[in-house]
């Protein structure tokens, strides 16, 4: 089997409350106001055509197929303020 690498970093502008929390894992999350929490990571999309529409599946067998092919993920949060 190869391995596959794959580094994703996000730039975003977000609202001014949204926070960072420290999970009781100790992984890091985002606070948003209305109660929810956000976590960005990893979600395999499809498509049976490159140039046509990308889509998740609603097929759980083939998702976790996917995922179980994760050795490792890392995800780092960084909240700047101007």
């Amino acid at each position: 089997m190869k391995r596959l690498n794959v580094t994703i970093k996000l730039e975003m502008s977000v609202p001014d409350d949204w926070e960072l929390i420290t999970t009781s894992e100790g992984g890091e999350v985002i606070k948003m106001p209305d109660g929810q929490y956000l976590d960005l990571a990893i979600e395999p999309l499809f498509a049976s055509n490159p140039e046509e529409t990308w889509t998740n599946t609603d097929n759980e067998n083939v998702l976790n197929d996917i995922l179980d092919l994760v050795e490792s993920e890392e995800v780092i949060y960084e909240m700047v303020t101007h």
